[in-house]
């Protein structure tokens, strides 16, 4: 990411008291790497499936979703072990979630590590613990695994976030946004995790829309320190947190529909949630601008960090607000090299966002200070923050 360099271009008189800001980001990923052009006869094989309609579905959609390289937790010898997750009707989620709550624990200290690295601060500083993910079910949750794991102290403040799907990563930083600004002094760890295993299923004419998945999710992991008042010596900040909101849409719970079943959890999503997703955003983007006085309609004098959904979600968006190509191309990045990994995503957003404004600055151009974060997920819910990015300001 380059955060040295980023680092020399803030100022501390661009840095405003009490305000919560993202110190660092750090991610992880399972080691199996999926290539999407080899995913279908990977999938159809492992699965023991010979639908030639099936398979030509799936062949379509892995090129509609624009994705190129995923990480994945399944592997062979996964299947080898647990041969009955490409059975249909046999009760798994048991052995589902034994490999997941392993798998999304291993992953969050990993990219927990990753991030206190980026960060320079020290594991005895971290004063609370946000943990997100939709991958796992277990008493006590995966934070407490996770504060073991990184060696937190007892009196660490723990709170979970369980199954808020693909806002999660945005609504957990909301949640450290306001653990931050109402605790000085405090850092928070964010952390999120997820993995496609808790819904691996093998293809079936009963189940079309399963497919939309294999094509577009990915697994991995994330991570952030959220904190206000940086200690300029070894923090860097890169984005301040100045609002932020959610909001569900009435009467459309149903749209993005998930159910942990005996064979895992199953989801639904409906044909009509880009359509959905377009004639709302634009009235939500509305009142998080109006905060500091952005008129209507200047979207693009605004950075952008949206969930990568998928490339229809991004395109409603694009079309509805007229924004310039390059203002989701990060999305666009995240997407294409990752998937959708669900709330981990944001994190590759915004990893992308800095690393292309850095070029940007490199080559004489400069950045929009103000922007939004934005994350669609079960509700329909709305999730955004108005934020600052903190790399844009120029050294006077």
């Amino acid at each position: 990411m380059g955060e040295e360099g980023i680092w020399k271009d803030v100022t501390k008189q661009g840095i405003n008291p009490g305000k919560a800001t993202i110190l660092a980001l750090g991610k992880a990923f399972p080691p199996q790497l999926v290539m999407q052009e080899y995913l279908v006869d990977g999938y159809f094989r492992s699965t023991n499936c010979d639908n030639p309609e099936l398979k030509q579905k799936l062949t379509r959609l892995c090129k509609t979703t624009t994705v190129k390289t995923r990480y994945v937790v399944m592997s062979e010898e996964i299947l080898m072990k647990y041969p009955e997750l490409v059975s249909e009707g046999i009760p798994t989620v048991k052995q589902r979630l034994e490999i997941c709550n392993e798998a999304v624990t291993e992953m969050a200290i990993e990219a927990s590590q990753a991030c206190m690295k980026n960060w320079g601060g020290s594991l005895s500083e971290i004063t609370h613990l946000v943990y997100v993910s939709s991958s796992e079910a277990r008493l006590p949750g995966g934070d407490l695994y996770l504060a073991k794991g990184l060696g937190l102290s007892p009196d660490t403040q723990r709170i979970m976030l369980y199954f808020a799907g693909c806002s999660g990563g945005v609504a957990g930083l909301r949640v450290a946004k306001d653990i931050a600004e109402n605790n000085p002094g405090s850092r928070v760890l964010l952390a999120t995790s997820e993995t496609t295993i808790i819904g691996f299923k093998p293809p079936s004419a009963d189940r079309p829309y399963d497919l939309v998945g294999v094509a577009l999710f990915g697994d991995g992991a994330a991570a952030m320190i959220i904190g206000t008042d940086p200690i300029l010596e070894y923090e860097k900040p890169l984005f301040e947190l100045h609002t932020a909101v959610q909001e569900f849409l009435p009467h459309t719970e149903k749209k993005i529909d998930g159910r942990l079943t005996e064979e895992g959890i199953s989801f639904k999503l409906a044909r009509e949630l880009p359509q959905i997703i377009e004639d709302s955003v634009e009235g939500f983007c509305d009142k998080l601008m109006s905060v500091v006085g952005f008129k209507n309609k200047e979207y693009n004098e605004l950075f952008w960090a949206v969930h990568p959904g998928g490339p229809a979600i991004l395109n409603r968006i694009e079309k509805r607000l007229d924004l310039l190509p390059e203002k989701l191309s990060a999305s666009r990045r995240a997407l294409m090299d990752y998937g959708n990994a669900s709330s981990n995503t944001i994190v590759y957003v915004l990893e992308y966002m800095i690393e292309e404004g850095l070029k940007t600055r490199k080559d004489g151009g400069g950045d929009h200070e103000w922007g939004l974060i934005l994350a669609f997920g079960p509700g329909i819910t709305f999730e955004g923050i108005l934020a600052r990015n903190l790399c844009a300001l120029k050294v006077t």
